[in-house]
């Protein structure tokens, strides 16, 4: 969890009560019932959510939030975390969508649609992915076509969670269509509200993350009123960039929750467990396993924690922060569930225990949100962009070596061995 001395007074009072409300309100059955495909939605988890106001917690009050930080956001998304990804998910869907109405939105979109979300009379759903692909944004083929006061949308978005059973879908579509048009300028963000014409044509068996509604959605021909358009139109982009943090850093902050679940069983069954007369924990090999994954909990929340205050403060370099938490806390998340699996040998891959749950749970948080081979592409990006900015205020270190100033021996392409090799 989220150490007391990381958070202030409001911050803990929230992480508590998330806490409270994950212990008490939310049956154990729920959770197998889920996992057994026997759950088309938590749909009632999210109302409860939202009747102890644990929605939207960044945002206005005035819409239903509390106005709080990231970091006290975080630290509640954590202790969800512990029940899974799919219910992770159901719980920061509102903030995810929730950014893009609060941020963008007009009044009326914001009393029509965030509203109802926080107080959990409507579900939100993100429509993102088509099936020609996800981490391709500005390739998107799904059309809205502008005509008078109305957009006509037709295309198919994949892998949506909550697809089966919300009321309304923040969609990405093709609204400019010149052929020299920037990429950038091409797309614009849509609320599509579930009515004729929006279909769940396939819902996903998968590995883990059950009971949540994957589905893939088709809109034919779906008459949607400009006033549901967030943001300019063809601003898209704009409304996708600020999305991915809220994306990635509540993919990331579920991870410490889900990884500390799976690490605790283990730890009580292996100061439980006998062999060769002691408890398995005095063996080095267990212990360390034990101590490595403690490390790597701990390196994944102070990581969340940093980018939470980051995107708190505004700092430049959030965007890279955001994206290394997602990738290093998704990462930690997968290795520690399999190290606690580990511990517990063969009984860890039964049902007997939750842990084969966990981990097929934990292996989602590395693909979904942007993968995390594209979050390292957007790290190597920004930390170049910032190292080669110059150390501007930073001592340059290169000149403390011994010969620093034999320019000669500091060759880096082949005029500059020329221009040596002549003198220059």
């Amino acid at each position: 969890m989220f150490y007391d001395f990381m958070l202030t007074d409001q911050e803990r009072e929230l992480r508590d009560q998330v806490r409270r409300f994950v212990k008490e309100e939310v049956p154990s059955e729920l959770l197998r019932a889920m996992d057994r495909n026997e759950v088309d939605y938590p749909r009632r988890f999210v109302e409860q959510a939202a009747e102890r106001g644990l929605l939207g917690i960044r945002f206005d009050p005035r819409w239903g939030g509390r106005g709080l930080t990231w970091t006290a956001e975080a630290a509640a998304i954590e202790e969800v975390g512990v029940l899974g990804t799919a219910l992770g998910c159901a719980f920061v869907m509102p903030s995810i969508v929730g950014e893009a109405l609060h941020h963008f939105g007009t009044e009326e979109q914001k009393e029509r649609f965030l509203k109802p979300v926080l107080a959990g009379r409507l579900i939100s759903a993100e429509a993102l992915t088509e099936p020609r692909g996800g981490s391709d944004f500005f390739g998107a083929t799904t059309r809205a076509e502008l005509q008078g006061d109305e957009f006509l949308v037709s295309g198919q978005k994949r892998f949506v969670v909550g697809a089966t059973e919300a009321d309304l879908f923040l969609v990405y579509c093709r609204t400019n269509f010149e052929e020299k048009a920037h990429p950038h300028q091409t797309i614009s963000a849509l609320i599509i509200e579930r009515g004729p014409g929006v279909e769940v044509e396939y819902t996903y068996g998968l590995m883990g993350s059950r009971g949540g509604g994957t589905g893939r959605l088709v809109f034919r021909e779906v008459r949607v009123p400009r006033a549901n358009l967030i943001g300019p139109l063809h601003s898209g982009a704009e409304v996708f960039n600020r999305m991915m943090v809220p994306e990635r850093l509540t993919s990331a902050a579920a991870c410490p929750g889900l990884a500390r679940a799976a690490l605790e069983i283990a730890a009580r069954y292996s100061d439980r467990r006998q062999a060769f007369g002691r408890p398995i924990r005095r063996f080095q090999a267990v212990n360390h396993l034990v101590a490595a994954a403690a490390t790597e909990l701990d390196a994944a929340r102070g990581l969340i924690h940093l980018a939470a205050k980051a995107v708190d403060s505004g700092a430049a370099n959030q965007r890279r922060l955001v994206s290394e938490a997602k990738k290093f806390a998704t990462d930690a998340a997968w290795e520690i569930v399999n190290s606690a699996m580990q511990i517990m040998g063969g009984i860890g891959y039964t049902d007997i225990y939750p842990l084969e749950r966990l981990l097929r749970d934990a292996r989602l948080t590395q693909i979904w949100t942007g993968t995390n081979e594209i979050m390292a592409n957007l790290i190597q990006h920004e930390y170049f962009q910032e190292v080669l900015a110059g150390p501007g205020d930073r001592r340059l270190v290169e000149e403390d070596a011994q010969s620093h100033d034999h320019r000669e021996e500091k060759c880096f392409t082949e005029e500059d061995m020329w221009r040596v090799h002549w003198g220059g």
